[in-house]
């Protein structure tokens, strides 16, 4: 029969201390003197580093002394948690290292070190949530105020669709919402309804973009066609291109453009004299730099050369003046080009995208001016101005249609005779992606 107390054993080795010198029953050890044993931590062995009464102490290492039972909860709170390890001041009995708050509760890890990580877990997650509401509200808030008035559903006989996206953008002489003193300054004059001014075919694909010029006076075939208002049918003829507009509005323009050009329009966009202007104001201006002053009494434009800013006024007129120019309208064109390139590329740029004090009041003038296609959405309006932006660099193209003869004497006037060979050559590069090779000299 084992005489010793609960806990040892026969060979004299006590299970709270290795080696230690059995006890007779009801012998008590007398307590160390603090500091008789060396501390290892405060996380270690107990404050007085003393042995229990009979047994292992029930939080296990730490305390004053050892529990009178083997512990059941795990190591004690000061030191050790309740179910793992742990610390006050560190790796809990492991060294006390500061800057570790030890073992947490659950014994999910490093106290600490998981606080931070959540703590930038959730900053991650309220970011994304802001993003995506501001984003979502972005895109229905501008989706409500797209003027889809464009039908072009309507449009008669249509090419098969080619490569890429081809828009149509027309600027016109519209004085809708100018008031009578921004008519003065900006010198529209007071015409009733709107004339085709600037027409364009903007094309983006696996090769960059294209920008193509269409001088409204070019002398073309406007195809017969239905009227979607009067539902009259309107006879085949030889006119000048912008008399499409005139005749029938943008869907008869488009069917023109089409008819002639054997390329299928996938979206358009038209803008007035006042709302060009006030895309420019909302947008900051446009800087644009000239070789030689300008000066047209007509358009009032009057700039010197060099760089500058233009505003809103200022920037109509210079894509108005043509009388400056050695090559009358087509020199008009390049300059509307140039001018579009460098507005795309000031809209598109990362100090608007990324300015909501600049972004938002050009998303809002771009929006209540331009009249777009039905199938036109937000998204593809931005592509669109990522396009214009693209035609100024390396793999972009700036150009007007290939001409035959400027100043081809019509009965409506003179007019602009297409060449009409290489006119082809250049809208079947377009209708298939192709690198533009053809040039306008």
């Amino acid at each position: 029969m084992n005489n010793w107390p609960d806990g040892w054993t026969d060979d004299g080795r006590g299970r709270a201390g290795r080696g230690g010198p059995p006890h007779p029953e009801q012998a008590r050890v007398m307590p160390h003197v603090r500091g008789s044993v060396p501390r290892q931590s405060r996380g270690g062995y107990g404050d007085h580093d003393g042995y229990a009464d009979d047994g292992y102490g029930r939080g296990g290492y730490g305390g004053d002394r050892y529990d009178d039972r083997y512990g059941r909860a795990g190591y004690r709170d000061d030191r050790y948690d309740d179910r793992g390890h742990g610390g006050r001041d560190g790796y809990g009995g492991y060294g006390g290292y500061d800057g570790y708050d030890g073992y947490d509760d659950d014994n999910d890890g490093y106290r600490g070190r998981s606080a931070v990580g959540q703590r930038i877990k959730r900053g991650l997650i309220l970011v994304v949530l802001l993003v995506l509401v501001l984003g979502v509200g972005t895109y229905f808030w501008a989706d409500s105020k797209m003027r889809r008035e464009v039908d072009l559903a309507a449009v008669e006989q249509r090419p098969e669709s080619g490569r890429g996206t081809t828009y149509l953008i027309v600027g016109t002489d519209s004085r809708e919402g100018l008031s009578e003193e921004e008519r003065r300054e900006m010198r529209t004059g007071n015409s009733e309804g709107s004339r085709a001014d600037t027409i364009m075919i903007l094309h983006s694909g696996d090769h960059g973009s294209s920008l193509i010029s269409l001088p409204r006076d070019s002398w073309v075939t406007i195809p017969e066609f239905t009227g979607s208002v009067s539902g009259n049918r309107i006879p085949e003829q030889q006119h000048k291109l912008n008399a499409a507009y005139a005749i029938e509005g943008p869907e008869l323009l488009v069917r023109t453009v089409e008819h002639n050009t054997g390329l299928r329009i996938d979206h358009y966009a038209e803008i007035g004299f006042g709302g060009f202007a006030g895309v420019v104001d909302a947008l900051g201006g446009v800087e644009m730099c000239f070789d030689a002053p300008i000066q047209d009494k007509n358009s009032g434009a009057d700039f010197a050369e060099g760089c500058q800013t233009l505003n809103g006024p200022e920037s109509l007129a210079f894509v108005r003046q043509r009388y400056q120019e050695s090559m009358g309208d087509l020199g008009r064109t390049k300059n509307q080009q140039k001018f579009l390139g460098a507005l795309g590329d000031q809209v598109a740029s990362p100090t608007t995208l990324l300015n909501p004090f600049r972004l938002y009041p050009t998303m809002g003038a771009s929006l209540d001016s331009l009249v777009v296609d039905e199938s036109m959405g937000p998204f593809r309006l931005a592509q669109m101005f990522l396009a214009l932006r693209g035609v100024q660099g390396s793999g972009g193209t700036q150009m007007n249609v290939p001409v035959a003869n400027p100043g081809f004497s019509t009965d409506k006037g003179s007019a602009v005779l297409w060449d009409e060979e290489r006119a082809a050559q250049l809208f079947e590069q377009v209708r298939r992606d192709q690198p533009i090779t053809v040039t306008d000299d």
